[in-house]
């Protein structure tokens, strides 16, 4: 199944903080006469905006993130357990915090699983006293595995428990055959972030290329193997090949090239070398009719060099990840290594996130939904759920009409457009239907197999798919998680009770700040099915070529200029954007801005906006966008971002409205300011 994420990979979000302009007073269209702030009381401010953290010395126009969140910047400190904080950490925060609520009072009562699993993850001496032994049996039977087909298999077992091996796999919908559930296998195998990491001439890479391999050598040291220095050289080579393999980020985003189906038998023709049939068979994937392939010359190198590279080297790569996988788990040697690298190094954190902040991600993910159905039933009241379903059918009707007005885009094209619009289905909050964990079996008192367990459960879960009919109420995300996205296939969009919160959401707040904040949210995802990947579903959820050759060139024409424009942008010296990696997100930010802000204005009825704190309306919309933005983050984590996130920094989220004419008339910005861009210039897709 693919998706389209808005935003987190919480820890790699990150935002540039602009050039300052410190002493250039904000354009006087700012300024405005006051008028009272509703009556409500918002949890932000006076009307849902926190106008502290503005830094009036900076013109809007020369940097907008900056003159809407430059003194918020100066005054918040990233906590010293994240790699970077901003809105999204914010709401983060609360959401373990109103979970943890609810794990502590179930673990007081024996016998409940949410309660049993979050004892388990929170008895630190236990773990610390079997150290390594949950593991070990996992890791004895990867020393016995004394050929390639017995390797095979164990990689397959370690799949079930969570444990990554040389291939990705999953069961998804077929997206030629939105109706059907298929076995999906792409590339995988990489203990770095990505192929870069390895490939990339780059000082600090290169420097990170040496701290991973000391990272492999510590943990092969710390269950007890000998020249782990060597062994770990050999497995950081075997990496790098399979690296040398892999498709890039941007080739890897594109719905027609990574669609490719195989049957079993091309496996053993196309990729020799690997045991595919004792894989699957331990896999549990044999017998289907077809699979796709996402990156298929990336299976067929990776097939490649498990045949080239020696049985011990093989060994001791799966050894290393069965203790990367499950290192939050045991003692606190293995643990605190396993951070240092993936933590401090990669991201920059100096500090792990405390014990209790950790169980509450792990039951999360474990027993989501299990625990999605009291946050629900606590802190989602049914009129947030309604006063969200009103903004989303809101939306949805601005972008019905932004697309009758869309000049590159054929009339047939926007018949059949709006028909897929028609077909769509939001899904706000929580599911209807939640998941049955009756089957699995949790104890109190052995967090590693209770996490060897969950993993197993959610894996049989999507076995169990493999000829039924689709699940179109099932969800890929919990209620407590900050966060949305689009699923073509499902022609859907999803957004969790946890985000429908301040900034992005109050009931309260003023509406200009509401649609600035989590409409734009909505409308982002909203436009991911129109966008460059979107646009090849149709209303069924089938990837099939619906546009005609004319409409397919000049939206690419204008996309192109949106690529450029991002490839310019350089948060690290020498490090830049991809606008081709960040293309579909920063397309979908810059749609989510202009249908929010026709949904603004349809829900003014045609009465103008009232004047707050000396802000207009569209002020107003504008800042509330921006204020989500605000963020700062460690160097490490931005880098990281930078060379594998499709979403580009926060900063650059909030530049996007130097494309929008209507910007350019609430703040006054003008040429010779820094984000002035000639109206010949900017980019009007939406």
């Amino acid at each position: 199944m693919r998706r389209s994420i808005l935003v987190l990979s919480l820890l790699a979000t990150a935002a540039f903080a602009g050039v300052s302009h410190a002493g250039k007073a904000p354009a006087k269209s700012a300024v405005k006469p006051a008028a009272q702030a509703p009556a409500a009381k918002p949890q932000i401010g006076t009307f849902g905006l926190d106008e502290t953290g503005f830094d009036r010395t900076i013109k809007p126009g020369d940097d907008f993130a900056a003159f809407a969140g430059g003194d918020w910047v100066k005054r918040t400190e990233i906590p010293a357990d994240r790699a970077s904080y901003g809105m999204f950490h914010v709401l983060q925060d609360l959401s373990l915090e109103r979970t943890r609520t609810i794990l502590e009072a179930a673990s007081a009562t024996p016998g409940d699983k949410i309660g049993d699993f979050y004892a388990s993850f929170m008895d630190e001496k236990a773990a610390d006293a079997k150290g390594i032994t949950p593991v070990q049996p996992w890791l004895g039977e990867i020393k016995a595995a004394g050929d390639r087909t017995a390797i095979a298999v164990e990689m397959a077992k370690l799949q079930r428990r969570g444990v990554g091996g040389l291939f990705g796999l999953n069961v998804g919908q077929d997206d030629k055959a939105p109706d059907q559930y298929i076995v999906n296998v792409y590339q995988g195998g990489l203990g770095l972030p990505d192929r870069d990491y390895y490939l990339k001439d780059d000082a600090k890479l290169a420097q990170i290329r040496t701290q991973y391999q000391a990272y492999l050598a510590q943990m092969l040291t710390l269950i007890g193997e000998a020249n782990a220095e060597a062994r770990a050289a050999a497995i950081f080579n075997m990496e790098k090949n399979l690296a040398t393999a892999h498709w890039t980020r941007i080739e890897s985003r594109d719905a027609d090239k990574t669609y490719n189906k195989w049957s079993f038998a091309d496996f053993e023709g196309k990729a020799p070398g690997f045991p595919w049939a004792a894989y699957a068979g331990a896999a549990g994937v044999s017998g289907q009719a077809s699979y796709l392939v996402g990156m298929p010359s990336a299976v067929t190198g990776e097939a490649k060099v498990f045949a080239d590279t020696p049985i011990a080297v093989l060994q001791d790569y799966m050894m290393v990840r069965v203790l990367r996988s499950y290192a939050g788990y045991l003692s606190k040697p293995i643990n605190d290594a396993n951070f240092a690298f993936y933590g401090t190094i990669l991201t920059g954190a100096p500090q792990q996130p405390l014990r209790w902040k950790r169980a509450v991600g792990t039951v999360g993910q474990g027993l989501g939904e299990a625990v999605g159905e009291q946050y629900v039933a606590r802190y989602f009241p049914p009129e947030s759920k309604a006063a969200a379903d009103s903004l989303v059918k809101n939306i949805i009707a601005a972008m019905g009409a932004r697309l009758d007005k869309l000049e590159w885009m054929a009339p047939e094209t926007k018949v059949k457009a709006h028909a897929k619009l028609a077909a769509f289905t939001p899904k706000i909050g929580y599911p209807a239907k939640w998941r049955d964990y009756s089957s699995l079996t949790i104890s109190r008192d052995d967090l590693v197999g209770n996490v060897a367990a969950a993993n197993a459960f959610e894996y049989q879960r999507g076995l169990n798919k493999l000829g039924k009919p689709i699940d179109r109420g099932e969800w890929g995300m919990t209620p407590m998680t900050i966060n949305a996205y689009a699923n073509p296939v499902m022609n859907e969009i999803v957004f969790p009770a946890a985000i429908l919160q301040p900034p992005f959401f109050d009931a309260k707040a003023d509406p200009a700040i509401n649609y600035g904040g989590i409409g734009v949210v909505i409308g982002h995802e909203l436009s991911h099915h129109f966008d460059d990947q979107g646009r090849k579903y149709d209303a069924t959820g089938k990837l099939t070529e619906w546009w005609t050759p004319e409409d397919v060139k000049r939206f690419t024409a204008l996309t192109d200029k949106l690529v450029k424009q991002y490839d310019a942008y350089e948060p690290i010296p020498g490090q830049h954007i991809q606008g081709g990696l960040t293309l579909g997100e920063n397309m979908a930010d810059l749609a989510g801005l202009a249908v929010a802000y026709d949904a603004y204005h349809r829900s003014l009825h045609g009465k103008p906006a009232p004047i707050i704190d000396g802000l207009t309306g569209d002020q107003r919309f504008y800042l509330g966008y921006a204020q989500v933005w605000r963020i700062k983050f460690r160097e490490p984590a931005l880098r990281s971002q930078l060379l594998t996130d499709p979403h580009s920094p926060g900063a650059f989220r909030t530049a996007e409205v130097r494309n929008i004419d209507a910007w350019y008339a609430a703040f006054g910005a003008k040429p010779g300011d820094a984000m002035y861009l000639a109206p010949a210039d900017r980019v009007r897709v939406w």
